[in-house]
């Protein structure tokens, strides 16, 4: 079967692998759509980051590993001893990897296991693939009014709600998001349905700005043009309450610590390259603080509901859709193109 794998920066290869074998508790899955997350664009650019270049505990795998976390499909076959799932269903997938022993498994904190792992990135499989497997655990069962493709969209919306539920947002509240790609936007819309007020995006991408306001917010910035911080403070009286960040980039971080009100909170979504400067006192002197947010757990139900029923509103985020042998276009034109948002690759 046909496999995009990560051999290096800017160098992913179309192979012919093996197709995997169904064990005990696994479930085989035919890959319909898989997206390209901003995290797969991070490791072409500039990985490994996530990407094991040391056998990683849980897989044994290391790089070259095939990519592709954010996917939909239909079941092909189960392993002994599986019950959540059949043959024919429409599954999406929650692509962790945890050991369920360690500290933060045993509190339930699962998304921040000390061996975490992730399904297409950490070996296992991956959804840039024909056919994957994975435990029966992960996969999740949609309704036949969802499509496969709005499947593929449930893992990055679960990132956007995770993040939401892990600020303190309260009904009311103003917030400015920063980074208005995938993830910004449906961070916008989880806002929104959490009750925020006055939600603010920040986007270099006048594209990017426009489809920010059609998914909830109230006013767009553009921080090349605008002056941001002042701005911020007239429409919001001296700032958010919340700001999410979710660009990667330093000056965009700094300018949401500047941004958020006294005793607000910065949320950092987004996944670095490289190590950030800040200045501690710009916390200190407001009492502000910040707080990191990683994936998801125990949220993919929420999201497949809000998606399904209108919600969550993922279907306007896909720009472009290619077969697999197209990737590595794809992922230049992700890094050099802000109109394109989501990209989603066909594997079959």
């Amino acid at each position: 079967m046909k496999a995009a794998m990560w051999y290096g920066v800017r160098d992913i290869q179309v192979r012919d692998v093996s197709e995997p074998t169904v064990q005990p508790g696994m479930v085989k899955i035919k890959v319909k759509w898989c997206g390209i997350c901003g995290t797969d664009l991070h490791e072409y650019l500039a990985g490994p980051i996530f990407l094991p270049d040391e056998p990683h505990p849980l897989t044994g795998e290391k790089v070259p590993v095939i990519l592709g976390h954010e996917f939909s499909g239909e079941v092909v076959k189960i392993g002994e001893g599986v019950t959540k799932v059949d043959v024919g269903d429409r599954v999406t997938v929650e692509p962790i990897l945890a050991c369920g022993r360690c500290r933060a498994c045993q509190k339930g904190y699962y998304n921040l296991c000390e061996q975490l792992g992730f399904h297409g990135l950490s070996g296992g499989g991956g959804g840039f693939s024909e056919m994957t497997t994975v435990h029966e655990r992960w996969v999740h069962k949609i309704p036949d009014s969802m499509t496969l493709q709005e499947g593929a969209l449930v893992e990055p919306a679960a990132v956007a709600l995770h993040a939401v539920r892990r600020s303190q947002l309260k009904p009311g509240d103003n917030c400015i998001v920063f980074g208005a790609g995938s993830i910004g936007l449906l961070v916008i819309q989880a806002a929104k349905i959490s009750g925020a007020s006055n939600i603010i995006a920040v986007e270099i991408a006048e594209q990017r700005r426009a489809l920010a306001k059609q998914m909830g917010a109230d006013f767009t910035l553009d921080p090349m043009k605008d002056q941001v911080q002042d701005t911020v403070n007239d429409l919001l009286n001296g700032g958010a309450d919340v700001c999410f960040e979710v660009t990667g980039v330093e000056p965009a971080l700094n300018s949401a610590i500047e941004c958020t009100e006294v005793d607000g909170q910065v949320v950092i979504v987004s996944i670095w390259e490289k190590p950030a400067l800040i200045r501690p006192n710009d916390l200190v002197m407001k009492e502000r603080e910040i707080r990191g947010s990683l994936a998801y757990r125990n949220i993919f139900p929420s999201v497949i509901k809000l998606i399904t029923d209108g919600t969550f509103k993922v279907e306007g985020l896909v720009t472009k859709e290619i077969p697999i042998h197209n990737i590595n276009e794809a992922f230049e034109e992700l890094a050099n193109n802000k109109e394109q948002i989501k990209i989603m690759v066909q594997p079959g």
